[in-house]
Formats: structure tokens, sequence, C-alpha cells
């Protein structure tokens, strides 16, 4: 076997790092979106409005892109065994809060509170980078992605049986409990199974904690303009709160508005304290790295994992009313979008690794911009077969152009891997909120071509990527310097 392949039926070293990383990515998903498989149960039961039932989807993602960020720090920071664990065990009680609620209000703590555990990706992300040297890190980085996003899919398909077999009324409080103690118990495995690097190798921590760190005045005015899509996304959704479900005042929202905006400035002007040597007396070259690169990556992913993210919520409805199908086949048709992920990821990580970065992403944004601009065109006079091939063909871009960045992330800077990573799947979720948004607003078909409109965007922003090569330099606490290939 050549020293470029990964024996995946190994439980050894390395392999055995990457199973245990992306089952404990998986159970993040699949305690995230718990819910959605039951939400007809959890509203009889709660006697939920249907306002009330948006409003707990939007909750669902509203932590998610602050916490990213939280945990891509803390990750940097204490190392991925200790975050992951913690992550699990901490994201397993809103598991039981939303389990034990007895009305909207505790159902929507406990909702809100839950999409911290939607961070959990990050840590992954910086876990599996220590492990692999960078000839296989697009292909290990794929397959934790790909495999790790199933737990969404598992969910929807397990979590309605477990239901039922509990039976009852409270079925569907058993199967969420349930998903809260197998999240409890994998933080204990994993604590005791990995470690944070092999043995005798170095975990580069950052120097500071409470800002991202960049190596120029340029890089700076950059990271500023880049945090400002993630408040936006956050006003966006309190405003949706306000106006679309009514669920908090007019007053409340403004308050929250000002807040935002009052924790912008706060967070700039922690990142000029963190870099405030830089800009006076910017690092030698060699320690230096390029923020638009990041700037790249988080375009790039905003256009496809953001769209997964709609596209998954809005596709089994799309085709019910384009093609009057009954929900449930409209939903095992929809599910092959999602299916996809299980090769398509790991595929974008493995072209990467043998094809180069940047032409690897090039291809696969144009083929992700064309494939929902041919999903644009579909109708009810398209044969349904078509249009599943149609959606499914789309998917492999998308989720191939996933894998594709995260094959570049942890090539950038090693110390900063997971704030990298915070902020790119940050993006994200920013992506789903302004998608969805737009959806709210437009019909399927301008919904899909906005999505094609902002694909190429992030096409001509990837001209500005550059293909990383050579080695990147990281201080080791004694002073000296060891050069990483990422080549």
């Amino acid at each position: 076997m050549s020293s470029d392949s990964l024996n995946l039926f190994s439980f050894r070293g390395k392999i055995k790092v990457l199973h245990l990383t992306w089952v404990a990515f998986f159970i993040t998903f699949f305690a995230w979106f718990n819910h959605a498989p039951l939400l007809m149960a959890i509203a009889k039961s709660l006697s939920l409005t249907p306002d009330q039932v948006k409003t707990l989807l939007i909750l669902n993602v509203a932590l998610t892109i602050p916490a990213r960020i939280v945990i891509g720090m803390l990750t940097d920071k204490y190392g991925p065994r200790l975050t992951y664990s913690l992550l699990l065990a901490i994201g397993s009680v809103p598991c039981f809060i939303f389990a034990l609620a007895d009305n909207f209000v505790q159902a929507a703590i406990g909702r809100f509170l839950l999409g911290f555990i939607g961070a959990g990706f990050v840590v992954g992300i910086r876990m599996v980078s220590e492990w692999f040297p960078a000839r296989q890190l697009g292909t290990a980085e794929g397959i934790y992605g790909g495999w790790g996003n199933f737990g969404s899919a598992a969910a929807a398909m397990s979590l309605p049986t477990i239901a039922l077999f509990f039976g009852g009324d409270d079925g569907w409080r058993y199967a969420i409990g349930l998903t809260g103690a197998i999240a409890l118990v994998y933080s204990v495995v994993y604590y005791f199974s990995v470690t944070d690097t092999p043995k005798g190798s170095t975990y580069f921590k950052p120097k500071k904690i409470g800002a991202m760190e960049v190596t120029s005045p340029g890089d700076f005015i950059l990271l500023l303009v880049m945090k400002v899509p993630m408040y936006a996304a956050l006003a966006l959704l309190t405003w949706k709160l306000s106006s679309g479900v009514a669920l908090i005042s007019n007053l409340t929202a403004n308050l929250i508005y000002a807040g935002l905006v009052l924790l912008y400035l706060l967070d700039a002007y922690k990142t000029y304290s963190i870099n405030r040597e830089v800009l006076s007396n910017p690092p030698a070259p060699v320690h230096r790295y390029k923020f638009k690169q990041v700037a790249v990556l988080n375009l790039l992913y905003f256009a496809t994992f953001g769209s997964e993210l709609a596209v998954v919520s809005m596709l089994p409805l799309f085709f019910s009313e384009t093609f009057t199908l009954d929900p449930v086949k409209a939903g095992l048709l929809a599910s092959a979008y999602a299916f996809m992920n299980l090769m398509s990821r790991p595929a974008g990580g493995l072209i990467s690794d043998r094809w180069g970065r940047k032409p690897t992403l090039l291809i696969l944004t144009a083929g992700l911009a064309l494939g929902y601009f041919t999903m644009s065109m579909i109708d009810a006079e398209w044969p349904l077969y078509l249009a599943v091939a149609a959606a499914m063909a789309c998917s492999f871009f998308v989720q191939a152009g996933e894998g594709a960045v995260f094959a570049v992330v942890p090539l950038i800077k090693r110390r900063l891997t997971g704030q990298i990573a915070g902020m790119t799947g940050a993006y994200g979720n920013v992506g789903a909120v302004f998608y969805l948004t737009v959806l709210s607003m437009v019909s399927y078909q301008v919904f899909f071509l906005v999505i094609c409109a902002t694909a190429l965007l992030g096409f001509a922003a990837l001209l500005l990527l550059e293909e990383p090569e050579g080695q990147m330099a990281e201080v080791h606490p004694d002073g000296s310097v060891s050069m990483i290939d990422v080549a």
C-alpha cells in the first residue's frame, strides 16, 4: 500500500484517532438535529403554534455562529481532546432540558443552548490536522466531515423509530434524551481514547487567546471586515424573531441590535489588543500568513455549507409542491441530497490531495454554480427522476466543495487552525441564515439563482487564493522553529 493510501479498516494510530473523531462529530450532529424528525410529535405534545415551531428552528442555529468562534479559540488553547470531550458532556445538558420541557419557553431555552454543540465540527478539524501529513490531509478531513455530518441524516432515519419503540405521547422525549445520554457517555470514551498529537509531536498554541492573530496591518483591517457578516447574521435572526414570528418585541429587538453593535466594537478592540505589536512591528516573513486565504475560504463555505443547510431544509417541500407528492415520498427523495455527504465530501478532499487545492476548488465551485442554475429550471414538466438526479449532481459539487475547503484550512497556520476552522465554519451558518431569509421572500427558482450568484462571487474570490506550497513555520516553547510541510 502506498504511503498516500489510508487503511480505513485499521484501528491503530492515526486511523484510530480519525475514526474516534468522526464519531464524535457524528454524535454532535445527531444531537443537534434530534428535533427535526420529531417536530410533529413535539408540537402536538407541547401544543405549539406553527410560529413557535418556526421559532425553534431559528433558535437551533442562532448560537452556533458565535459558538464556532469560541470553540475554535478553546481548541487552539487547550487542545481538541479536552475541548471535544467537554463539548459533548456539556452539550448533553440541553438535550435533557429539551426532552423534559413542558412548555414552549423551556423548549426554546433548550433548543437555543443546543446550538452550541453544533460547533463540534471545528474541534475535529484541528485534531485531524495534528495526526495526518499534508499529502493525506484533504482525504482525512473529508472523511471526518462527510461521515460525521451524516449524523443529521441518521437522526432523521432512526429517531422516529426509537420514539415509536418507547411509545406513547412521551416517546419523543425518550428519543431526544437518548441522544443526550449517548453524547455524555462518548465524552468519557473520547477523553480516554485519544491524544492531541502523535507521541513526540508538539501541540502549537496561539501566543494569546481572545481574538485571532494576524501578521500584517492590512490583514488586521480585513479581519475586522470579515467579522461584520457574522454579527449581521445574528441581527437578521433577531429581525426574524421580532418581525417574522413576533417572539420578541420591537424594543427587545432594538436592544439586541444595540448590544450586537457594542459587542462588535468590543470584539474589534480585543482584536486590536491581541495584534497591537504586529501593527507596529510585523513579524519576519517566515512567521507570516496571509489572512486573505481565510477570507476566500469563508466566502466559499458560505456558498457550499450555507446552501446545503438551506437546501436540506426546503427540498422536501420543494419536491412535494412541484411534483404533487405526499410528504413522506418527497422527504425520501430529498434525503438523497444529504446522503451524498458520505462519499462527496471525502471525494473533494481526495481530489485536492491528488490534483491541487486551488484547481479542485475552482472546478467544484463552477460545478455547484451550474448545479444550482440547473435546479432553478426544475418545474412540474420535468420527469421526477431527472429532477432528483439534478439535485444529487448538484449536491456532489456542494459537498465535495466543502471537503476541498477544509483541505486548505489546516494548511494556513497550524497554531491557529481551530480559530480559522471556527470562522470558516461560522460562515457556513451565516450563509444558511442568509439563504433561508431569501427563501422566505422569493420563489424557489429565484432562491436557487441567488445561490448560483453567490457561488460565482466565490469563484471570483477564489482567483485570489494562493495554492499552499512549501512549509509553514511554528515556534516551540523554547524558541526553536519547526517547519511543517503544507504540500
